[in-house]
């Protein structure tokens, strides 16, 4: 059993390692309010972060820009939902709405934000739609860059580009009722609660800035992210906003991944997922076994519980670093075992997550014919070694 921990913690250290190689972020540097944040490298300038642009600060507005990106950055194609993005900012700041700088110009103008949405939608969708149809064995026709694919672009654009808007203004709004000013309304409020793992979660589900169902899990672990690794926006300087503060964002890539390789299945057998809803059998794609990666949060494994070394671990992660209990845990979260065995190494969660969209992107298709023979961690594989049907009867 203890190679079997010893096997988990090489796969996921390797993943790091990898996505520490191939870096992935958003293209923040080709987004005209942003022009002058980067140098001719691409880079972020960090020494300027504290500087005023208008009534905030440079880290203050790609921070809220970071929020309305974590709660848009989902969906079939992840290329072509970035490109959307971009293209709808540089078009709207072209016009003079700044919707960063001002985040009821998107309110003001919404007449403007739409005719935008749509009509950049229609271009990445000629640009994209023949690659991703080919990619994922699907009919360009479908393509749709819209949440829950709906064809009705307004409740799209409020629901998911105007809450996360409302959330700076509000903070804002709230800070002048009590006869206070401030340069960086939105970091102050996120830097305010004792982890980055809290204020992912708080992100979604506080009473009274809470993003609600607008935002999911993964996406609120995405935000921490790049606001702590990709970015690294964070004033703070101490492990409870550090490279192990946060959960893994466990999104398809994420769970199609760590199940192939058979890291899911070190820490808890089939019929655990299957009754766990985690699979659900004939649900996926042309009747395969479907995996919901949402459903592996809150459940709990008790292999390796009995190694005092694991568990002392577990206890470090959860009260020093997430700060999400205060005493030791008896049994372990399956989504925080990541952070454990990432514990007194190079890496953290942000370079592992990258390591898992890069292989997840380019190598570990969502179909029964993935680019295995090219994979990195082929020989780490499960899936490619030994069990090839969690490859063909498993989709994400």
């Amino acid at each position: 059993m203890e190679q079997d921990l010893t096997e988990s913690k090489y796969l996921i250290t390797e993943i790091a390692r990898i996505g520490r190689e191939h870096f992935i972020k958003p293209p923040a540097q080709d987004m005209f309010p942003f022009r002058h944040y980067f140098n001719e490298y691409g880079n972020l300038i960090k020494s300027a972060l504290d500087n005023n642009d208008g009534l905030w600060t440079r880290r203050e507005i790609i921070t809220r820009y970071l929020l309305v990106s974590a709660v848009l950055d989902q969906g079939p194609d992840l290329e072509g939902v970035r490109l959307l993005f971009k293209d709808v900012i540089n078009a709207l700041y072209s016009k003079e709405i700044r919707i960063f700088h001002k985040p009821l110009d998107f309110f003001k103008e919404l007449g403007i934000s739409i005719d935008e949405i749509l009509e950049k939608h229609d271009g990445v969708k000629k640009i994209r739609a023949d690659t991703w149809a080919r990619e994922n064995k699907s009919n360009p026709g479908k393509y749709n860059l819209f949440t829950d694919r709906t064809n009705q672009v307004l409740g799209y654009a409020i629901y998911r580009w105007g809450v996360p808007l409302c959330v700076p203004f509000l903070l804002e709004k709230d800070l002048q009722k009590n006869g206070r000013e401030s340069s960086e309304p939105l970091v102050a409020y996120i830097e305010d609660w004792d982890s980055a793992e809290i204020m992912s979660q708080q992100i979604k589900d506080n009473k009274r800035y809470g993003l609600g169902k607008a935002i999911g899990d993964k996406a609120g672990h995405l935000f921490a992210k790049w606001y702590i690794h990709t970015f690294e926006l964070v004033k703070k300087n101490d492990s409870s906003f550090g490279p192990l503060s946060y959960e893994l964002p466990f999104d398809s890539n994420a769970g199609r991944v760590l199940f192939r390789t058979g890291f899911l299945l070190n820490w808890a057998d089939l019929s655990d997922y299957k009754n766990w809803d985690v699979i659900q059998e004939g649900k996926g794609k042309s009747g395969k076994h479907y995996i919901r990666v949402t459903n592996i949060r809150g459940r709990k494994s008790d292999r390796f519980s009995d190694l005092k070394d694991f568990i002392d671990s577990y206890e470090l992660i959860c009260v020093e670093y997430l700060k999400v209990k205060k005493r030791r845990p008896s049994k372990v979260e399956i989504q925080q075992i990541p952070n454990i065995l990432l514990l007194n190494t190079n890496y953290g969660i942000g370079d592992l997550d990258d390591g898992l969209m890069y292989i997840g992107t380019n190598y570990c298709f969502n179909h029964d014919e993935p680019r295995c023979f090219q994979c990195p961690v082929k020989n780490l594989c499960l899936g490619y070694t030994n069990r090839n049907e969690l490859i063909t009867n498993y989709r994400t």
